[in-house]
């Protein structure tokens, strides 16, 4: 009862200050990603992945919440793109590497 309450007084379920929290955080991560040099792509890239691997553990602990089928969706499809970003970034991640190593070297 009390965590219900508490979560109606969240100021991030009000919809216009997630909508400018969502702008603000496409805007700084763009800009940090602009000035990365190429050569920290792939160790960047690596800790990308992990964030996403962090993302579905999250949102694993969401879909455990008594939600509405709604939400369930949502939080459904949050994991699916994590998983695709993660595996993808991993194959482009050890892609790379692979360019980058001798010939005799596995």
């Amino acid at each position: 009862m009390e965590f219900n309450i508490l979560l109606a007084q969240n100021p991030i379920n009000k919809p216009l200050i997630s909508i400018a929290i969502f702008i603000v955080s496409m805007l700084v991560g763009y800009k940090i990603i602009k000035n990365v040099p190429s050569l920290l792509h792939t160790p960047l890239m690596s800790g990308m992945n992990a964030l996403s691997g962090v993302t579905i553990i999250g949102a694993l602990a969401v879909m455990a919440m008594d939600l509405s089928a709604k939400l369930k969706i949502f939080v459904f499809i949050a994991i699916v793109l994590a998983a695709f970003n993660m595996v993808g970034g991993f194959k482009v991640t050890d892609r790379m590497l692979r360019m980058f190593s001798k010939k005799g070297d596995n």
